[in-house]
Formats: C-alpha cells, structure tokens, sequence
C-alpha cells in the first residue's frame, strides 16, 4: 500500500497523532477511536494492522497487552516527497511574514505620522502627487 493511501484514512492518521505522542496499548488506542470515530474494536485493529503492514507502526508484545509505536521512516519518506512542494508555501511564508512585520511597523509609529511605502511598492500616483508621500 502506497504511503498517501495509508495517510488518506482520518482513522489512520489519527492512530499516528495518538501514536506521536509515545507508545501506546492497542486498548488505548481502541478506546480512543472507539470515542471519537464510532468504530468497532475489530475495526480498529484492521486500521492498526494496515499501519503495521505498512511499516507505519511496530507492535511489541508485553504478556497479554500489545504495545504500538510510529516509525519514522515511513513517513521520512513522505517527508522527503513534500519537500519538493515546500518552496511553493515558503515563498508565500515568507511574504507573509515580511507584511506582518510592516503592519507592526506601522502600528508602532507615533500618531498622526504619515509612513511612507518602500520605494518598491510605490506607484504612479505616489511619484506624481507630493501629498501621497505624507509631504
């Protein structure tokens, strides 16, 4: 099973954050998908076998109880994947973060005074119109 097929399943992922946060029992984990989804303890263990099966999760046996864990390398990979996309929302990140720090800027300056654009975000009017640069 492809990795996206594995993470496309709400159950799955959810299985994962519970998972991200230590080791946990399969009882545990039933429980809460049990709460939340609706689900069957059978069902439940099919989702917990797929992650399995899949390299997502390991188990370990403590007498009766059955101990799951993630594993990383599954989803390095899918890390690794996403990577190529990363540039495409960091660019946007960043621009978002250079206007939020502008807005503070802005709020910061003492009432009353005009600020005036960067010179790269100044247009037509502002060249031609001495009042839009708050002269």
């Amino acid at each position: 099973m492809h990795a996206f097929d594995v993470l496309g399943d709400p159950v799955r992922r959810r299985i994962l954050e519970l998972l991200a946060d230590g080791e946990q029992t399969s009882g545990a984990i039933t429980g809460v998908i049990r709460a939340e989804f609706g689900l069957s303890q059978p069902a439940v263990s099919q989702h917990l076998r797929v992650l399995r099966d899949s390299g997502f999760a390991s188990v370990r046996a403590a007498g009766a109880r059955r101990f799951y864990a993630v594993e990383s390398a599954p989803l390095s990979e899918v890390d690794a994947w996403l990577d190529r996309f990363r540039r495409l929302w960091d660019q946007r990140l960043d621009a978002l973060g250079t206007e939020l720090a502008r807005g503070k800027r802005a709020a910061r300056s003492p009432t009353g005074e005009k600020l005036t654009q960067p010179a790269e975000f100044s247009t037509d009017a502002d060249k031609t119109d001495p009042s839009a640069k708050g002269i």
